[in-house]
């Protein structure tokens, strides 16, 4: 069903499901709190070694969150993964250090900054910028490849920011002064160092207005999820387990894509047809079919 190849695909291991802040672009889940212990992370790590090459350590939830998180970096590095975490930056100031030992390096950490929108009330502003960018600093010159996020967009023809950008953005200015580089999502500030746009997005509802039904994914192709309970999703966008294929708890990931509704769904997309209410109601398959 799925080539041989695990060469670029992700897989979306999330270790907890718990986050420090309650952004506003941000849903949660409806889901029990639940963290992964070494041995669960350690067993469905070993599980997604035939299927990816990059293993992201959250689906939602706040991965530095996780009291662990260096040992689970080190694990999965051992395994040959290129690591990823997706972080909002707030802990940083605590964790960076440790994050940053040899064993543990991740290959990428991605900060939304664009999550202090939720106001940590033990953080100012100004103490969180500076530990964001100390931080990108640092693992850059560890051979970590760092992206200062600002994924607020608000989507109108100007391209109007956020209220606060402009001070993101001078504050990263004076961090590294340096000519920027423009790529194809943003700047590149210095070796390894960079800064990506985005655009607000609408996370999928499967009870929301019906979009399409026709649409192409990559879900399946270059990635999955799992959810901290050994749930398999499809996509990184499936947080409540609404297309659950399996348990990697109890199953092989090749059994697992090799179920009946996994095969359905990645059949779907190859023809250009959504089979899941919630890939129906999605954005992102609705970008891909144009």
């Amino acid at each position: 069903m799925t080539p041989t190849s695990r060469h670029n695909r992700k897989a979306f291991l999330e270790i907890t499901n718990v986050c420090n802040l309650a952004c506003a672009f941000c849903p949660g889940t409806r889901r029990a709190p639940r963290t992964m212990t070494e041995d669960e992370f350690r067993f469905l790590a070993g599980r997604l070694v035939p299927f990816a090459e990059y293993l992201y350590f959250h689906l939602m939830g706040e991965p530095t969150a996780h009291p662990l998180l260096p040992r689970f970096l080190a694990y999965a590095n051992g395994l040959g993964f290129r690591t990823m975490i997706t972080t909002n930056g707030t802990l940083l100031a605590r964790r960076g250090t440790e994050l940053l030992m040899e064993d543990s390096r991740p290959y990428k950490v991605s900060i939304s900054l664009h999550a202090f929108e939720a106001n940590p009330p033990e953080l100012s502003f100004e103490d969180y910028l500076s530990s964001c960018l100390s931080f990108a600093r640092a693992a850059a010159g560890c051979g970590t490849i760092v992206a200062l996020r600002l994924w607020n967009l608000d989507g109108r023809a100007s391209g109007a920011l956020h209220e606060k950008n402009e001070q993101i953005l001078s504050v990263i200015h004076a961090a590294f002064p340096c000519e920027w580089r423009e790529n194809r999502s943003g700047y590149r500030l210095c070796d390894r160092v960079f800064l990506e746009w985005g655009d607000k997005f609408d996370w999928p509802e499967v009870n929301g207005a019906i979009l399409q039904d026709e649409g192409f994914c990559y879900a399946l192709r270059d990635q999955i999820g799992v959810l901290s309970d050994g749930t398999v999703v499809p996509c990184c966008l499936d947080r409540e387990g609404d297309m659950v294929l399996g348990n990697l708890f109890n199953s092989t990931i090749d059994e697992i894509l090799s179920s009946p509704r996994a095969k359905a769904l990645y059949d779907g997309f190859t023809a250009h047809k959504c089979t899941e209410e919630l890939c129906r109601r999605c954005m992102r398959a609705g970008y891909y079919r144009r």
